[in-house]
């Protein structure tokens, strides 16, 4: 197997840390209406606005099509063609009517290297590249994003990542290289679900340390109980239930412990897919 793309390092304490926390609320329904094609539909109530989008998508061999309109009627179009060539996927995407949203995406995939670029289709482009070699236990990566109009460039990360059934370690110098991020996912009992993980970052610019930690725990097959504490005082938990096959509600909370007179987010989403 060969090495994860840039983006993905330290996806696994990531997910553990942010991954399915809502303080919204939210419902989507999927409905797969033939083999080929699928439809879903999302709303969700932020404070007292309600927001919401449809979005359908078909299959027809290495060609995937994406059409999504929300309700501020925005149109969303992608083709994604997989298999060009040999390891290599393309994808091309634009937004209605911000007629300067093209872009096109290229990804190359191999034993040893993941390869990702992509190139705004405007007069003066953003430009984006990043890359990642080695293996499946050990990564090496970095990205560059470039500005054609300032002619500057927007970004320029690079990280490495160590990689283990059952932990996962990566270290990424981040911000055009003004903070590095550590974190680590550590499987403590994969028969019963049980993960911990932490994220630290240092800011060079004023010394500045922040670090989160959380930890995962599956009481049973179909539930699910995460746990989050951050050093800004703010304390969260996640329930998740899987209540029929593909259907999940999940309930978020998170308090404030530095704002003991505000009232604490609680979020509800729920998931169905007949």
């Amino acid at each position: 197997m060969g090495p994860s793309p840039f983006p993905d390092i330290g996806k696994r304490a990531k997910d553990l840390l942010t991954k399915d926390y809502n303080f919204d609320h939210k419902f989507t329904l999927s409905v797969p209406c033939s083999g080929a094609m699928g439809v879903t539909a999302t709303g969700w109530k932020r404070d007292q606005i309600f927001v919401g989008d449809i979005c359908t998508q078909y299959r027809n061999g290495n060609t995937t099509v994406d059409l999504k309109i929300d309700t501020d009627s925005n149109l969303f179009y992608r083709v994604t063609q997989d298999q060009v060539l040999p390891g290599i996927k393309t994808t091309f995407s634009f937004n209605i009517p911000d007629h300067k949203s093209g872009k096109l995406d290229v990804q190359y995939l191999h034993d040893h290297a993941a390869v990702f670029s992509s190139i705004g289709l405007a007069p003066s482009p953003l430009l984006e590249f990043n890359a990642a070699v080695g293996n499946s236990d050990l990564v090496l990566g970095g990205e560059v994003g470039f500005d054609t109009v300032s002619a500057s460039f927007t970004k320029y990360n690079a990280g490495i990542s160590i990689n283990k059934p059952d932990f996962s370690a990566a270290l990424i110098v981040m911000d055009k290289g003004q903070a590095v991020k550590a974190s680590y996912f550590h499987a403590v009992n994969p028969l019963k679900g049980t993960a911990v993980a932490a994220e630290m970052i240092h800011r060079f610019s004023n010394y500045e340390n922040t670090f989160t930690i959380g930890s995962s725990h599956a009481v049973d097959p179909i539930t699910l109980i995460k746990t989050r504490f951050s050093d800004n005082g703010k304390m969260a938990m996640l329930c998740q239930r899987e209540w029929r096959p593909k259907s999940q509600i999940a309930l978020s909370v998170e308090y404030d412990t530095k704002a003991a007179h505000s009232a604490s987010k609680l979020g509800l989403a729920l998931a169905l897919k007949p």
